[in-house]
């Protein structure tokens, strides 16, 4: 599933392409995504001008002044940039043709992805007014993670990844930037200490911001705005790894189910 980085290299990859131009018409060939796209997204986005492609999450958006085109891929969505004469394939459900000829296609083999209109303002959306700060952003501190883990028993790598505390840290960059700061996946947020916070926090936008530098983690389907794969799968030192040895101690790493996905991490460098 594409998470925060592969979603982020994506928009920098899409965007010098298509920011400033101008949209000629929305061709849908498939409507039934997670959500439905509006029957009328022709009528709307026919004329108006992509102003900017911006993220917030795992959601792309492409402001046009008077709303926004709401994008997500799902489980295995992408956005490409391609030449017009470009014939469809069986997955490219939706096409965003501009006036300079070019094609901003969405394909989705199983369709979890959306592509929704927005003519309020986003923070009153209900798919976003109830997210967390951005982990690359100053407003994501470890202070933050420290006061509001107070009291909590959950493992503290599902506590991470909810999207109300903060946004875009997935399975894999939850699982990294907790072996990066020594800590056990399933110790209880509550008991970690604001120290600790820090070093996880500092792993964490460490974690993200390499792998956007890398253009993401490529896992079965996923390929960036440009059509090529992400490198950082390169670099994953516990993620997919049960069974292999540790690349700092050498022990095994060990694999345990929380939140109903795999963990893996290793026992004697996480504490």
């Amino acid at each position: 599933m594409p998470e925060l980085p592969e979603v982020e290299t994506t928009r920098r990859g899409i965007k010098p392409h298509i920011e400033g131009h101008t949209i000629q018409e929305i061709i849908v060939r498939e409507p039934r995504l997670r959500w439905p796209v509006p029957d009328n997204i022709n009528q709307i986005l026919s004329g108006k001008t992509i102003r900017q492609v911006k993220r917030r999450a795992k959601y792309l958006l492409l402001d046009t002044g008077s709303g926004h085109l709401i994008l997500h891929l799902g489980m295995s969505g992408s956005l490409r940039v391609i030449k017009t004469n470009t014939p469809p394939e069986k997955h490219d459900h939706i096409d965003i043709l501009l006036t300079d000829g070019q094609r901003l296609r969405y394909t989705d083999p199983r369709r979890f992805g959306a592509v929704l209109w927005s003519a309020r303002p986003l923070h009153e959306h209900k798919l976003l007014k109830h997210l967390g700060p951005e982990p690359l952003d100053s407003e994501f501190t470890a202070r933050r993670l420290w006061q509001m883990s107070r009291g909590r028993s959950q493992p503290v790598k599902t506590f991470i990844m909810d999207n109300k505390v903060v946004v875009g840290v997935g399975n894999i960059y939850a699982s990294e930037a907790l072996f990066k700061a020594g800590i056990r996946p399933d110790r209880a947020c509550g008991k970690i200490s604001l120290n600790r916070y820090e070093w996880l926090v500092d792993a964490i936008k460490e974690t993200l911001a390499k792998a956007i530098e890398q253009g993401g983690t490529t896992l079965r389907d996923f390929v960036g705005g440009d059509g090529k794969p992400g490198y950082f799968k390169q670099e994953l030192a516990v993620y997919g790894r049960s069974g292999l040895p540790c690349i700092k101690c050498g022990k095994t790493i060990k694999e345990i189910k929380l939140g109903n996905r795999s963990s893996c991490y290793c026992a004697h460098c996480q504490r």
